[in-house]
């Protein structure tokens, strides 16, 4: 990798799936000139209830490899990676802008008129270091109704977006937050905004759903303006898919979700716990 990526250079995102696909749609949208390589590690999902330890070791060896494949730059679009492995991340690659998944509680208790949010998101999340600094930072004199949401990303994995069990999944869940009042839902995991429309359609008109993507993208691109990293439109964006896993689930995923068309490779991960180059 060259000491000074050029702006031409892919972006990297990666997740234990294809929740992070929901950054990648908003980068897309913000930024089109930006080519991207987008590594699902669909190996070892969920991460939500895996240790930080064990969830810091897998985002350390994507890393190395999406900065391998020359990435100027990282987006952790999963947020209990982001808990688990962002402020090492940044210790151990300092040369490498880094951006993460922040629950997006400082909007939420901002804009909230009932003082009680909502926030649905992994166990891993919610444990984590960087969510309790961020609701204690921003969300002091909010009552905080926190959700875990065990089984709810692997339904969207699955593509059960508007299935009867996830929407009664989804009832369960919202119960507690509805009934203390919340009129503002944090989404607070990258596969969530994909059943976005059926959690709104639960809640009802008087809540708003927060989606922390495009806050995520507005910050990439202020990252790479700063470090005079962004595509100034120079060549043609591509955008190359990854899975750890079965790259056809990760194909069917992207058309089922984002309705475009582009093909996987796999990348399975060695005994090392490595991703082979093969």
């Amino acid at each position: 990798m060259a000491d000074r990526p050029l702006s031409t250079a892919p972006v990297g995102l990666f997740d234990s799936g294809v929740g992070g696909l929901s950054v990648w749609r908003e980068i897309r949208r913000q930024w089109p000139a930006e080519s991207t390589i987008y590594f699902a590690d669909q190996a070892h999902i969920p991460y939500g209830p895996r240790p930080p330890t064990e969830i810091l070791r897998y985002a350390e060896a994507i890393t190395v490899h999406l900065l391998d494949l020359g990435c100027k730059a990282i987006v952790v679009a999963c947020n209990a990676a982001s808990a688990a492995a962002l402020y090492a991340l940044r210790s151990r690659f300092p040369q490498i802008p880094f951006i993460g998944m922040e629950p997006a509680v400082k909007p939420a208790a901002k804009a909230t008129q009932s003082r009680v949010v909502g926030v649905l998101a992994t166990p891993g999340t919610l444990v984590g270091a960087l969510f309790a600094q961020t609701a204690q930072r921003y969300a002091a004199d909010v009552r905080l109704i926190n959700q875990p949401c065990p089984g709810l990303v692997e339904q969207i994995e699955a593509g059960r977006l508007e299935s009867p069990d996830t929407e009664a999944l989804l009832r369960d869940l919202l119960a507690p937050m509805l009934d203390a009042g919340a009129d503002r839902i944090v989404l607070a995991c990258t596969h969530y905004p994909f059943v976005a429309p059926l959690i709104a359609r639960i809640a009802g008109a008087g809540v708003t759903i927060i989606d922390p993507a495009p806050a995520v993208a507005r910050q990439l691109g202020r990252v790479l303006e700063t470090r005079t990293l962004a595509n100034d439109g120079r060549g043609c964006p591509r955008h190359r898919f990854l899975s750890s896993g079965e790259p056809a689930h990760l194909e069917t995923a992207i058309e089922q979700l984002l309705g475009l068309h582009f093909p996987a490779q796999a990348l399975p991960w060695t005994s090392e716990l490595r991703l082979s180059t093969s």
